[in-house]
């Protein structure tokens, strides 16, 4: 019996050992990408006060951004499918240590998307604690919020995408050196539904036309 309850104890042991091990080791969302970047900065110094594009996959596919504009200095760091809470949980990783002369916010969209339970109120807050996270490190440095677009994908978000960016540009009117680029109306046909010639297959992210109607919309904005 004694030597049962000490082969139990030894098991029950290592399960706790291993759950605990398991633990220390989760990461986590999009930790890889961010250490990614900083491996990326290390064998290449980025440039001083750069304009940083920050967010969500539609920056983090926008390859030509830096051609796009190319009477300034861009560093892009949209990372995978990222929530504001995403960008807020990194942003002394890949917001402050940029010191940036200007920050270009594309995020919010994937938020909605998350949950049914995400209303727009949640995205603006989640929205000003970030904007208040770089004033309060980075001084008044300029923010440029870039509007949640539509997408054919998912068109259901439609009317709280529509609110979230109502209730963000409102917020932006009351603060200073802050700007709000519109994107979403833009990226409307006719009908007033999404055009499917500015996606790729997934109807969600953005072709080269797409990021066209970004690039020209968002330049007046930059620094």
């Amino acid at each position: 019996m004694k030597y049962y309850l000490q082969s139990v104890f030894f098991i029950l042991l290592i399960t706790c050992c291993n759950n605990f091990l398991a633990a220390q080791n989760q990461q986590p969302p999009f930790y890889n990408e961010i250490q990614d970047f900083k491996k990326a900065d290390s064998l290449q110094a980025p440039p001083k006060h750069p304009i940083l594009f920050v967010g969500s996959s539609s920056f983090r596919f926008w390859k030509a951004v830096q051609a796009d504009f190319p009477a300034h200095t861009i560093i892009n760091r949209g990372f995978g499918g990222s929530t504001l809470p995403d960008v807020i949980r990194y942003a002394n990783d890949i917001i402050i240590p940029y010191h940036p002369k200007q920050v270009v916010i594309y995020c919010g969209e994937n938020d909605l998307a998350q949950s049914d339970t995400v209303t727009a109120a949640m995205v603006l807050q989640r929205f000003t604690t970030l904007f208040n996270i770089i004033r309060s490190k980075l001084g008044k440095v300029p923010v440029v919020f870039v509007s949640i677009k539509p997408s054919p994908s998912r068109i259901k978000l439609f009317d709280k995408e529509v609110e979230a960016n109502t209730l963000i540009q409102a917020f932006l009117k009351t603060q200073r050196k802050t700007a709000y680029a519109d994107v979403f109306y833009p990226m409307l046909g006719a009908d007033g539904k999404p055009m499917p010639d500015l996606f790729i297959e997934d109807n969600l992210h953005m072709n080269a036309k797409g990021y066209a109607i970004w690039q020209k919309i968002i330049e007046p904005f930059l620094k």
